[in-house]
């Protein structure tokens, strides 16, 4: 019996599932998502603003929306170059400190920070579901190889302008410095280049070659 009618089988209560077999992705899997996301933007908006939603990590959850219900490999495979990655070194951060109780590299400090309230911290909780959403879109549609080309042009799109209108002490994407704090031995400019470089040849390349082989 292949694998996807073993699930069905012993899951017969849960219609998501489905996902695995049907050729298209179901309701039971789009609307739930879409809700979620289409709740969490107004609420972040209101309390971080329009500046915080450059965040790679945020541009991937709200693309995400349209490349499940486009079913698109392309959309799908951008995102999963960009953020799939650091989305699953985030999660492996934050169960390691739930279980150790000790801070690792701190991307994860804020979920632990009580001066924040709870609701925005389990908002956050969509680090958890989105590499899942990404995996499951990557296995269904497989991996488009022009993904690398795409996601790399959208991302020095993203970085210019967060340089350009964000706040150096909110240091979205690192733009300003590596970590928490903008640097202060480089001209910004200079560093805004050696960002873009990172994120293209530790990050997007490596993924690129990952996922391929993964998924193709």
């Amino acid at each position: 019996m292949p694998d996807f009618l073993l699930v069905n089988y012993y899951f017969p209560g849960f219609p998501f599932l489905e996902d695995f077999s049907n050729e298209h992705f179901s309701l039971w899997l789009k609307l739930p998502y879409s809700f979620f996301v289409l709740f969490l933007i107004p609420v972040y908006l209101k309390h971080w603003g329009i500046k915080n939603f450059l965040w790679f990590s945020d541009v991937a959850l709200i693309l995400s929306v349209p490349a499940l219900w486009l079913e698109s490999s392309l959309l799908a495979s951008m995102l999963a170059v960009g953020v799939l990655l650091p989305e699953i070194y985030w999660n492996i951060e934050l169960f390691l400190r739930l279980i150790t109780r000790k801070p690792l590299a701190g991307l994860t400090d804020y979920m632990f920070d009580d001066s924040r309230p709870l609701y925005l911290r389990l908002l956050s909780l969509f680090h958890v579901v989105l590499p899942g959403i990404l995996i499951l879109m990557l296995l269904k549609l497989g991996y488009d190889s022009r993904a690398i080309y795409y996601q790399t042009g959208l991302a020095c799109i993203i970085l210019l302008i967060t340089y350009k209108v964000t706040d150096p002490s909110k240091n979205i994407n690192w733009v300003f410095g590596f970590g928490k704090s903008p640097q202060g031995k480089l001209d910004s400019r200079l560093f805004l280049v050696l960002v873009i470089l990172t994120y293209i040849f530790l990050l997007f390349v490596p993924s690129h070659f990952l996922l391929d082989w993964i998924f193709n």
